[in-house]
């Protein structure tokens, strides 16, 4: 079967393009935005709605295979591509990927997936959104070229198996982190909440406020839980601010992290982005030795390496340096899906934690694609997304995977 032409529109995703640099330093919170100039470039306000490009293959038997292009959250912070906006990127897809795809012959995702996310444009790749829409469009056409699922097509190519169960969803609260935490609980959601601690007022001066919300949560859960055997995982994203807290003293640190396990307990703790020392390598050599100390001294809590864990090959980095017990595979970061499915794979293969992970500012395109990578490669948990709003960012990606398990038990 053959692609007889691709179209492109405009969208939104379900959250927000956030300036990191200024929210960290400068920016001041009012309501839904923030007050103060950006600090990083492209962006024109510090917060600004965030934009992405559906990209549509129309097959010759007039069926239609799509995928979404979308960046993150935070986009040109942490080594990331600039800002994604859909006016300066459809004109390069039509450019650049169009000409390409326009009379081929579909095939198999990974020889389809390698050549697209290989393109180059004005002598660099593709923006890393457009990689990651245009090679779910290509799963999408193969899966439907083929008569089977998503997950079925990953699952063939890669030699894996499509999960008999529910891949554990990781929802995320934003700042509403009490009454989203309330919502979750509700759901019974695997793992919780997030949190959004992204600078030092909202953890405390000294983690006083965060270790205050842990034990808040501990004891939230134990109070209005609908199933008495709800033990979520707690996973709390820190943005770094553990590292400006203690000045990088990592041993002074761990001390901290002990408290936060023992206030969570029975429930595990992760932290996620303890600290961000602006430089991957360096990064790797923190996640490594705050991982260490966490482990000499017999603790349970796990660290998450996200900022600087980009790219497949900083998957692979973090995964053999042991940086970390988990690696978000920050999907739009990765570019193709299909080094998303190759970076699951490794680190599951490789001793280290897999989340796959993603970004509030996605869509619902792109959060059902990731539901079938998730149920074909089975990761320990994956993101509910997009949005902050809890409920919608679960029940897409919840009800994604009653799909794939209700057909799949079909045939």
């Amino acid at each position: 079967m053959k692609i007889v032409d691709v179209v492109c529109s405009a969208g939104r995703t379900g959250f927000f393009f956030d300036d990191q640099k200024a929210i960290k330093t400068t920016a001041v919170a009012d309501g839904q935005t923030y007050k103060g100039k950006p600090a990083t470039e492209g962006f024109r306000s510090v917060r600004q709605p965030g934009e992405s490009i559906s990209v549509m293959l129309v097959l010759e038997n007039g069926q239609v295979a799509f995928g979404d292009c979308a960046a993150v959250q935070y986009s040109g912070a942490g080594g990331r591509d600039p800002l994604f906006l859909a006016k300066d990127f459809i004109p390069v897809i039509n450019e650049a990927v169009k000409p390409l795809l326009v009379g081929r012959e579909i095939t198999t995702f990974r020889e389809m997936a390698a050549q697209l996310d290989a393109i180059t444009h004005n002598g660099g790749l593709l923006h890393t959104a457009i990689r990651y829409g245009i090679t779910q469009a290509a799963l999408d056409a193969v899966a439907k070229a083929n008569n089977k699922l998503m997950a079925q097509v990953i699952a063939e190519e890669y030699g894996t198996t499509v999960s008999d169960t529910m891949v554990p969803i990781f929802t995320q609260s934003g700042d509403d982190r009490y009454l989203n935490a309330d919502k979750m609980i509700l759901k019974s959601a695997d793992v919780m909440p997030h949190a959004l601690l992204n600078n030092i007022s909202k953890v405390g001066k000294s983690g006083e406020k965060l270790l205050e919300y842990v034990l808040w949560l501990r004891n939230r859960i134990f109070d209005i839980r609908v199933d008495e055997d709800f033990e979520p995982v707690l996973h709390i994203d820190v943005y770094g601010m553990l590292g400006e807290i203690f000045n990088s003293d990592y041993d002074t640190m761990v001390v901290y992290l002990s408290k936060l396990e023992a206030a969570a307990a029975p429930l595990k703790i992760r932290i996620e982005g303890p600290v961000d020392v602006g430089d991957g390598p360096k990064q790797i050599e923190a996640l490594a030795r705050i991982r260490k100390l966490c482990d000499d001294k017999g603790l349970n809590i796990e660290i998450v390496a996200d900022e600087w864990c980009n790219t497949l090959q900083d998957v692979k980095d973090f995964t053999d340096n042991k940086a970390g017990h988990m690696a978000q595979v920050k999907t739009p970061d990765l570019g193709g899906i299909n080094n998303t499915i190759e970076a699951v794979l490794y680190c599951k293969q490789n001793g280290m934690g897999a989340y796959l992970g993603g970004t509030c500012n996605e869509t619902e395109r792109s959060a059902q694609i990731c539901a079938h990578i998730a149920m074909a490669t089975q990761p320990a948990q994956v993101l509910a997304k997009p949005g902050m709003g809890t409920d919608e960012g679960f029940m897409i990606v919840y009800n994604e995977m009653q799909r794939i398990l209700a057909l799949k038990n079909r045939q």
